[in-house]
């Protein structure tokens, strides 16, 4: 089953109803991040709502700032925060010799314009430096797959 198959016979609010519950979102994050509350990126957003593992987390991350943080507190909720709530933080979390990291290098710097996370040079994981050109034969390969799964 496919998302556009989960969403067309999905009920859904207008449009005015909808926005309104986004910015309530917003107001409410902006609340909690005042009040000390610490974040994590991560949806527990249910499938079939327009929820991409790794692509949603730059739109989330964008959010963050919507609602009022600084583009370092939004990059903080991927990286920092979460390696803060498991208690690992002097192991990871943050890019320091000795800690263990993967790394994504951006053309551009997300502190500048937090959509610029989407701006991806390269990755660096478990020590494997995946450039561009790979990251997109790697993401035409998973579009082929979608595609034969139909």
């Amino acid at each position: 089953m496919f998302v556009r198959d989960i969403m067309k016979d999905m009920d859904t609010d207008p449009l005015p109803v909808r926005k309104r519950f986004v910015q309530m979102e917003l107001e409410m994050t902006l609340a909690m991040h005042k009040a000390g509350v610490p974040f994590m990126a991560g949806t527990d957003t249910a499938a079939g709502v327009h929820v991409f593992p790794g692509f949603s987390l730059h739109e989330e991350m964008a959010l963050f700032v919507q609602a009022g943080m600084t583009p370092i507190e939004a990059l903080q909720t991927a990286t920092r925060n979460p390696a803060q709530f498991m208690g690992r933080l002097g192991e990871m979390g943050t890019v320091e010799k000795g800690k263990l990291a993967d790394l994504v290098l951006l053309d551009d710097n997300p502190l500048d314009d937090i959509h610029n996370t989407r701006k991806i040079r390269a990755v660096v994981q478990a020590g494997h430096y995946f450039p561009r050109a790979v990251l997109d034969e790697m993401l035409r390969q998973v579009e082929t797959a979608a595609a034969a799964s139909k």
